[in-house]
């Protein structure tokens, strides 16, 4: 039934669906808010900043006065930092991997809330949808889980157990080396970055489109010979909704993804028989 009405009706144009020109500020041009040139502060900054002083004024509220039965914003701090202690570190590293624990749990809680600024009214933009920020992010965790297998195993040692690990024929290792050395070494932080923004890219750019398309189908509810495009304003007003609340999913397990995948690494920089 769609596809005859689409065929007999003529919609109404102007319609320009959004790209990446969303993640550029005053057209194509970048708005600084603060500074000039390399010294420019725009809003990706500016949100990355107020993350960080949300999460610092988060924890500092939370234990300022910590209490034997937390309650409240204590409660919910010490659930944050449980699920970090039970889901990652104790599942993936062992007792072992306490000492990790602050990090993993900055790390988790820092991407988590740069994700969900793409849904928060007047913001709508994940900062970590602009590949500076996971690349940095990668990178911290590429120097942090190879200064680990360094410190851990020596550095000779370290880099032999990874790209000869012992019980393997040494034929194989002509083939297994190379391998294991792109995987390791340059790809661990490649798949890192792009994942946790490729995500987030595609979210955003969704939620503009329903966004965006509810709008233009809505404003032509009184426009003559067009008014049945504005019948499907409703659908995509519906769809705007779910997929509003499928990208708070989205925001919380690209956290965790993230920072379970840290984990695998350093655990494995630690044990090598893992």
């Amino acid at each position: 039934m769609l596809g005859i009405v689409a065929a007999l009706t003529t919609p109404p144009e102007g319609f320009h669906a959004p790209g990446t020109e969303l993640f550029q500020y005053a057209g194509n041009e970048e708005l600084c808010l603060i500074g000039t040139g390399p010294y420019c502060l725009q809003k990706a900054s500016l949100l990355m900043l107020l993350s960080a002083v949300i999460i610092v004024g988060f924890f500092l509220v939370a234990f300022r006065q910590p209490r034997l039965v937390p309650a409240g914003v204590q409660r919910l701090a010490e659930g944050v930092v449980d699920l970090v202690r039970s889901a990652v570190v104790l599942e993936v590293m062992g007792p072992s991997g306490l000492p990790f624990l602050p990090f993993l749990t900055a790390i988790f809680v820092f991407i988590w809330v740069n994700n969900t600024f793409g849904i928060v009214p007047f913001i709508q933009f994940p900062t970590t949808a602009r590949m500076a920020i996971p690349a940095f992010l990668a990178i911290l965790v590429w120097f942090v889980f190879n200064i680990v297998g360094i410190v851990k195993q020596g550095g000779w040692h370290y880099l032999k157990n990874t790209l000869f690990p012992p019980g393997v024929p040494k034929p194989i290792y002509i083939l297994y080396t190379p391998i294991e050395f792109v995987s390791v070494f340059l790809m661990r932080p490649v798949t890192l970055a792009v994942r946790l923004a490729a995500n987030m890219i595609a979210g955003h750019l969704i939620l503009a489109v329903f966004a965006i398309g509810t709008y233009y189908l809505f404003s032509h509810l009184w426009t003559e010979g067009a008014a049945w495009v504005a019948s499907f304003g409703v659908f995509s007003f519906a769809m705007l909704v779910f997929m509003t609340a499928f990208e708070v999913l989205v925001a919380f397990l690209q956290a965790y993804i993230f920072t379970i995948l840290t984990a695998v690494y350093i655990s494995g920089a630690m044990h090598p028989e893992h």
